[in-house]
């Protein structure tokens, strides 16, 4: 497969973002798509789901374990999806996303939870309401075989499988009613987008 080659051509995490951060927005004009990586490569567009999946194949060429995390919000909103490495002892994302922020983490997180924390603050509505619930812990993609990397159908069956895996709750009840939405500026520094 020759649109996979360059992926093992990356050789850190952070080459492996900046290789993600080309790939157009997939703004599903047409249709909603949930795409093999494969397919994505082939189509040149992604959303976080799709570009986690590339992001997992670059890390697997090197030699880490396909791990991707979903970012659970409240049910006005849109989860986010990320995929997971290690430095050592600590964890960090890559990610694809149109936005400034819900970007890439460096690796300088004790644990998964921490690293999910990171992304609370900049995860909120229009109207400033935050709404980051949960984590999924960190979820193999091998368990689905090779069927993320090369499938030509949509992957429904694997990001309903990611959505029910084990999540951890971030916070209370008590927590959510006690949050401040974010302010103006945050609000207006979360319409700034990369693709158009």
């Amino acid at each position: 497969m020759p649109e996979v080659q360059p992926l093992a051509t990356l050789t850190t995490p952070r080459r492996v973002q900046d290789f993600v951060d080309r790939i157009p927005i997939n703004f599903e004009r047409r249709r909603e798509t949930c795409s093999s990586a494969l397919t994505t490569l082939r189509r040149n567009s992604a959303h976080c789901m799709e570009g986690a999946l590339v992001a997992a194949l670059a890390l697997w060429f090197q030699g880490q374990p396909p791990l991707v995390m979903d970012l659970k919000t409240s049910r006005d909103d849109v989860d986010h999806v990320v995929a997971l490495f290690r430095r050592g002892r600590h964890w960090g994302a890559i990610t694809k996303t149109n936005h400034a922020v819900l970007r890439y983490r460096e690796p300088i997180y004790r644990d998964p939870r921490e690293l999910a924390m990171s992304y609370f603050h900049e995860y909120f509505l229009n109207d400033g309401r935050k709404t980051l619930r949960s984590f999924s812990k960190p979820y193999d993609l091998r368990q689905h075989g090779l069927d993320w990397l090369t499938r030509e159908d949509e992957l429904w069956d694997i990001q309903d499988a990611l959505d029910r895996s084990p999540h951890v709750p971030l916070i209370s009840r008590s927590q959510i009613a006690g949050l401040r939405r974010a302010d103006v500026i945050e609000r207006r520094a979360g319409k700034l987008v990369e693709w158009r």
